[in-house]
């Protein structure tokens, strides 16, 4: 079935890139763009939330340290009493 698609000029040439370097047509490069998106969107279920749908993007580093949530407090009371001892030698 013949369907028209009008592209911005940057999208243009990545289709014309993507078709010229893998040698399938334009057509044939939209198509499997397409079908991946359906892939993709079909992978989650329709109740998916954000959360699900972006939760592959979030995550945590470490920072080296064990005792990190355990002395949480004590570093915070020593940051603010810093704080409070630069305010007063103003």
């Amino acid at each position: 079935m013949p369907v028209s698609v009008r592209l911005d000029a940057r999208t243009e040439r990545v289709v014309e890139r993507l078709a010229r370097r893998s040698g399938r047509t334009k057509s044939d490069v939209i198509r499997q763009a397409i079908a991946a998106l359906d892939q993709e969107e079909t992978a989650l279920p329709r109740t998916a939330t954000a959360y699900d749908r972006l939760a592959h993007l979030i995550g945590g580093s470490g920072s080296g340290r064990k005792d990190v949530s355990e002395r949480t407090g004590e570093a915070f009371r020593k940051a603010v009493e810093a704080k409070d001892r630069a305010r007063r030698t103003r």
